[in-house]
């Protein structure tokens, strides 16, 4: 086990490598972040001035190796816009991001795991058909649609909900949450549903699926014949041989809900780290976006190392195989 855990943190590394120069040399020559820094009223001396102090004279390539011995070393740079460290932004920005995607994640598998289950075990009920309609309907509609229709239902019609930032937040240290407070939690109700809604449909649908085909095993005639009751077969025996692909995508999709909250933060104008890249993209500040699509990066590498752990917990053939191979 600790070789295939040392194995795959070197396959990260030339991928972290790629990821890092692809997303220094894409915003390397998007607009000019010293006009954007300097405004309207400066001289040509200034100019030359904050280009050499930026080290943008310097060829790409020792661009990128400064930027890249500092990102190793947890530094990236100061950001254009504010005139402060990177890290020190995207740590501010991290607790908003982190609690909207893991809220998200809960939310969708809390839910989409039951009503898989419920509907590849009785698919023929209205309810079941009343899901799959419900899950047609999260899976066509785009976030950014999803997330008006909720502030405008809940928000300006009802008036029940907060449409826009994170309400009251405590400190703890230096992490941010809103989950103490009542007003934290009432901000973070429409986002999380809005960003959950998609992955929660897709779980739900993979569960049903899976449970469908499970069902129709050999093994599962055999626990029937033996005289296990219903609840052993359907959840001992049939759902358990369901979480490997559910695993596989429920990481995924966790690190897709972090990566792709950027849409989710816009519309609720909720103050993270994907807020925090698309304010970044009109200054042109290349320190904090390159920063957030390495981060982004080794998000889903440990992710992914992650879900492979948990293949060997839940189905012990693979364990199996690997000890034979060995």
């Amino acid at each position: 086990m600790f070789a295939f855990i040392i194995s795959r943190l070197l396959q990260a590394l030339p991928v972290m490598f790629t990821v890092s120069l692809i997303s220094f040399a894409m915003f390397a020559y998007v607009g000019d972040p010293v006009a954007i820094m300097l405004g309207q009223d400066f001289t040509e001396a200034q100019r030359q001035q904050l280009i050499r102090d930026l080290g943008l004279d310097q060829p790409f390539f020792v661009q990128f190796a400064t930027f890249l011995g500092n990102a190793v070393q947890g530094e990236f740079g100061l950001s254009y816009r504010l005139s402060r460290p990177v890290a020190e932004l995207i740590a501010e920005r991290a607790p908003a991001t982190l609690e909207l995607a893991f809220t998200a994640a809960f939310i969708a598998l809390a839910v989409g795991v039951p009503m898989g289950v419920y509907t590849g075990l009785y698919r023929n009920s209205w309810l079941s058909r009343f899901f799959l309609t419900f899950s047609l309907i999260g899976v066509s509609l785009p976030t950014f649609l999803i997330g008006i229709l909720l502030i405008l239902t809940f928000s300006v019609w009802l008036g029940w909900l907060p449409s826009f930032g994170r309400g009251e937040v405590t400190r703890l240290g230096w992490w941010s949450t809103g989950f103490l407070t009542w007003s934290g939690i009432k901000a973070l109700i429409l986002p999380a549903i809005t960003l959950g809604l998609f992955q929660l449909t897709l779980i739900m649908r993979l569960v049903r699926s899976e449970m469908m085909e499970v069902l129709r095993t050999d093994y599962i005639k055999f626990a029937r014949a033996r005289g296990l009751s219903n609840r052993a077969v359907h959840f001992g025996h049939a759902l358990k041989n369901t979480l490997v692909p559910v695993i596989t995508i429920a990481g995924l999709q966790l690190g897709g809900i972090i990566a792709f909250a950027i849409v989710t933060e816009t519309v609720f104008q909720w103050p993270g780290m994907g807020l925090l890249f698309i304010q970044s993209v009109g200054a042109a500040d290349i320190p904090v976006m390159a920063a957030y699509l390495m981060l982004i990066a080794l998000v889903f590498v440990t992710i992914n190392l992650i879900v492979d752990l948990l293949y060997y917990a839940v189905d012990p053939r693979l364990r199996v195989g690997r000890g034979k191979g060995h």
